[in-house]
């Protein structure tokens, strides 16, 4: 197969699964065998398009022509390989722990739910491999529309509420800002290709960029800068497989991912490095790390406290982003794979505490790691991760931020990290020692086992993952490494 009908088969088989997925609405072991299928081939599409941009190809696919100057069309580069392969290998991951997750806790609308995962992946694809700002607005705006369907699953007053704020603040902040922002850069630039080294040096003032640079940040609101977060918390009403959707495999990803692609692509690190209307940038994404990590800290509710652990860790790949420095690009391309793999396994763990136990907050989960040993071994693992601690993937993440934070001497980013890292520690650590060394006071526990083997499967699957990656970095490396060094680097 060429690499042009790998990458227009990524885009195409999540939207046959989808179709085949609604077909077999009536059999579900017929469903979740189209899903589980359809994810496989996904990945494997993925994947044979990784030999091709190691060796420095860009494989490159031209749809259509919109207007003139404008076209609908995908190119992989690295960082965009690096997102796919991310969101491919966890939707197989995701789609095994589905099953239990559905089945266990007999929710309605399954063949619903499973259709729009698969739309959202295609979606996911497109972003990855978006060759320019119109196909990536494009999708990202689809990416929207087909995960409101998951975030009000349930159809209650509550889910209606988070839906609508959903939908207001990623399409309210899209329309406003990131759309002004792309007119505005064709204007300037003549062009909205996205392009090694940016598109905008020599065409914009000092002040413009930095202007256009604030219209991309607030304007992908799926990135969660505050105060464009406010969504993503509300989002956590969905069932917990979404919850690892927007967190880990989709949306939130999404979000960064754009950041980092329109800083490398579009500003381009060293044509921006060293300007003064830019310098905001590392003390809002910094704020935003404090933040949310002080509000995950106060919260009881087990998924609340995940929910601004993403708030805050997502605002690292910003930051890395906006130091401008070869290490911190690195670093940010790094801890989009590294967050995806924690906060998978810690959303996984969360819902099969719920399914099995029926817990929700923090401070009911005094004993749980007796009765739930896989689990919250599983638990243990991402937390360390995303506090970085190793062995765990996100020490290799958090190592190359701070060294690209040391790079450029931004002590206060230094110091944003660290405070960052022992909050991480103070909001995740007393949660393991809660489950592993304290005794539940009413034996409420002691009913109950794991949760149905899929859930358990997936769960540890991803922790097993987020091990390896620490020891086996060299593709996501390789790939990151590329950004700033090109192909030959």
């Amino acid at each position: 197969m060429s690499p042009e009908s790998a990458i227009l088969g990524a885009i195409s088989a999540p939207l046959a699964g989808a179709v085949l997925i609604a077909a077999a609405h009536r059999a579900p072991n017929l469903r979740e065998s189209v899903t589980l299928v359809t994810a496989g081939v996904l990945f494997a599409l993925v994947v044979a398009l990784v030999p091709e941009v190691l060796a420095g190809g860009r494989p490159e696919v031209r749809v259509a022509r919109v207007m003139p100057g404008v076209d609908l069309a995908f190119v992989v580069e690295p960082l965009g390989m690096l997102f796919a392969l991310v969101a491919s290998g966890l939707w197989i991951v995701n789609s095994l722990y589905s099953i239990g997750y559905m089945r266990g806790n007999r929710e309605s609308h399954q063949t619903r739910y499973y259709v729009c995962f698969a739309l959202a992946l295609a979606s996911t694809m497109g972003i990855a491999f978006a060759a320019n700002l119109f196909t990536l607005f494009l999708f990202y705006e689809a990416l929207t529309l087909v995960t409101y369907p998951l975030v009000t699953h349930h159809g209650t007053e509550e889910a209606i509420r988070a839906g609508r704020l959903y939908l207001a603040l990623l399409i309210g902040s899209s329309i406003a800002f990131l759309l002004v922002a792309i007119v505005w850069t064709w204007s300037i630039a003549g062009t909205i290709e996205f392009a090694r080294g940016g598109i905008l040096g020599g065409h914009a003032s000092n002040a413009t960029v930095g202007l256009l640079l604030a219209l991309y940040v607030f304007g992908i609101g799926k990135a969660a800068v505050m105060p464009v977060h406010r969504w993503l918390p509300a989002a956590m009403v969905a069932p917990t497989p979404v919850s690892a959707l927007l967190h880990a495999v989709a949306v939130v990803k999404a979000g960064v991912f754009a950041v980092l692609k329109i800083v490398v692509y579009v500003f381009g690190v060293d044509a921006i490095a060293g300007l003064k209307s830019v310098d905001w940038l590392p003390f809002i994404s910094g704020f935003t790390i404090i933040a949310a990590s002080i509000v995950a800290l106060r919260s009881d509710n087990l998924k609340r406290r995940l929910a601004y652990s993403t708030v805050s860790q997502l605002s690292y790949v910003v930051l890395a982003a906006a130091l401008l420095t070869p290490l911190s690009v690195i670093g940010a391309a790094l801890h989009i794979a590294t967050h995806a793999l924690g906060k998978i396994t810690l959303f996984f763990c969360a819902g099969a505490i719920y399914t099995a136990a029926h817990k929700t907050e923090v401070s009911q989960l005094d004993g749980i790691g007796r009765r739930m040993p896989w689990t919250m071994a599983a638990f243990t693992v991402g937390a360390l991760s995303l506090i970085g601690v190793p062995p765990a993937a996100g020490f290799v993440s958090k190592w190359f931020i701070i060294s690209g934070a040391l790079q450029a001497g931004h002590h206060l980013a230094v110091a944003v990290f660290v405070a960052s890292t022992l909050l991480n520690a103070a909001y995740f650590l007393p949660i393991v020692h809660a489950a592993f060394f304290r005794r539940g006071a009413d034996g409420a526990h002691a009913a109950h086992g794991e949760a149905p083997w899929p859930m358990v499967v997936a769960l540890t699957i991803t922790a097993g993952a987020t091990l390896a990656l620490f020891f086996v970095a060299d593709l996501p490396l390789a790939l990151a490494r590329q950004l700033v060094s090109g192909p030959a680097g």
